[in-house]
């Protein structure tokens, strides 16, 4: 029963992107891959890991110093696609169930300290 358990949530935590782990270099290699090298000293600049990465989003990208509105919204939905999270809907009723749980985990994954360092997505569907 416990091999069972430790297989499931290995196979959860392979769901979780591996850009959680690239460093700052990493993050901007991707954006130059993604076609903006000018862009590459905004995310070294501002240190923005793989984690950081998850809060990068239209709101996000003019305090980095990027303004150019097209790019900005290829960025933040390239952003999303790499981290498989849905897009955010203005019109999301209240009453539904909040967003999709591998949303939810990254937010809480972006933080800095031993707590989100040792978060897991298996630990986290479970709610630890």
């Amino acid at each position: 029963m416990a091999a069972a358990a430790r297989e499931r949530d290995r196979e959860i935590e392979m769901a979780v992107p591996n850009c959680l782990h690239w460093s700052c270099e990493d993050v901007a290699d991707w954006i130059e891959q993604l076609g903006f090298p000018q862009y590459r000293e905004c995310f070294t600049t501002n240190l923005i890991n793989g984690r950081k990465l998850i809060q990068v989003d239209c709101s996000s990208l003019p305090r980095l110093g990027i303004t150019d509105f097209e790019h900005m919204k290829l960025i933040a939905r390239s952003v999303r696609e790499l981290l498989s999270i849905e897009e955010p809907r203005w019109d999301r009723s209240i009453s539904l169930h909040p967003r999709e749980p591998m949303g939810m985990f990254l937010e809480r994954k972006s933080k800095t300290g031993k707590r989100a360092d040792n978060l897991t997505y298996a630990g986290f569907l479970k709610g630890k």
